[in-house]
């Protein structure tokens, strides 16, 4: 029997317009949406549907995210297509949180908020900088990093694509040093700091603070962290988790390919783009993957998945 995982994106998939068309057509949407306004004290429709610099501002970006992915989300159980587990890339985790029954959705939102003005606070813009390294083994990158202090490992992507981070200074020469060791390319991120790195331990100290106040729920199916890459079932396990993923490595590739060892065969990525559905073909083309970023994607999916 098919064993189903729902996927979650990260912050930069964002884009104007996310989730309108499921706006639009499902109340309870709508009503996620208006008690998101009212908890920020700012139009989430505005945010998410209209053009506006703000989207692209990590402390708006995030709380944008999860309102549209956890919005979707609803709709697409309430159609009757459920996971057996789940799984969300940095900020993605906390809809993956939510999906598997941990905490509700105000409070992933409300958190998230939270987490995106400590991460886009912490470390001054222009300060630290992020890199995509292309096409270079992964060990072969670690080796290079390790030897380059302050430059740290982001991102475990998927085959052939690894993130680093830091000092802005250190990830530039972290970048010469790569391609000079083999990598096909590296590529500065447009992103305003040195995200899942030790210096935004801080603001995970921080976050463990507001996540004290979170009215935690018994899971009602596993999700997996992006600090080890493993499932988690028991919900204490995870203030400790979030607290510790801001500044850790983020091991997606490692969480897919340990979901797929376990009998993982269909995912369905629930957001705006397409990027996971990009490195799950890159990690294994053998497993079905499925994108949700419309009403119309949505009735297709379940088309097929639902019987």
């Amino acid at each position: 029997m098919s064993k189903i995982a729902f996927i979650y994106p990260g912050q930069g998939a964002q884009k104007a317009g996310m989730g309108k068309d499921f706006y639009e057509q499902f109340d309870e949407v709508k009503e996620i949406y208006k008690k998101a306004s009212e908890d920020l004290g700012f139009s989430m429709e505005e945010l998410c549907f209209e053009k506006n610099d703000r989207l692209d501002l990590t402390e708006y970006t995030q709380a944008a995210l999860v309102t549209t992915c956890l919005a979707m989300t609803k709709v697409v159980e309430e159609k009757g297509l459920k996971p057996d587990v789940t799984a969300g890339l940095s900020l993605g985790e906390y809809c993956a949180i939510a999906a598997a029954g941990g905490m509700s959705t105000q409070e992933a939102i409300r958190t998230v908020r939270i987490r995106g003005i400590l991460m886009q606070n912490t470390v001054p813009t222009g300060v630290g900088a992020m890199a995509a390294v292309l096409g270079m083994e992964t060990r072969d990158i670690e080796e290079v990093v390790e030897k380059i202090e302050g430059a740290e490992v982001a991102n475990y992507n998927c085959p052939g694509q690894t993130v680093i981070t830091g000092v802005a200074e250190v990830v530039d020469r972290a970048s010469v040093a790569l391609k000079e060791a083999g990598a096909k390319r590296v590529m500065k991120l447009n992103v305003s700091g040195p995200f899942h790195s030790s210096m935004l331990k801080p603001a995970g100290e921080k976050l463990g603070e507001e996540l004290e106040k979170v009215e935690w729920k018994a899971l009602k199916i596993p999700y997996v962290t992006n600090v080890t890459a493993d499932k988690v079932e028991d919900i204490n396990d995870t203030k400790e988790l979030l607290e510790k993923q801001v500044s850790s490595s983020v091991r997606w590739e490692q969480s897919m390919r340990n979901l797929i060892a376990d009998g993982v065969d269909t995912f369905v990525e629930i957001g705006p783009g397409r990027t996971l559905a990009g490195f799950l073909k890159k990690i294994d083309r053998d497993v079905k993957v499925y994108n949700i970023q419309t009403v119309e994607d949505m009735e297709l999916v379940i088309g097929e998945l639902v019987c």
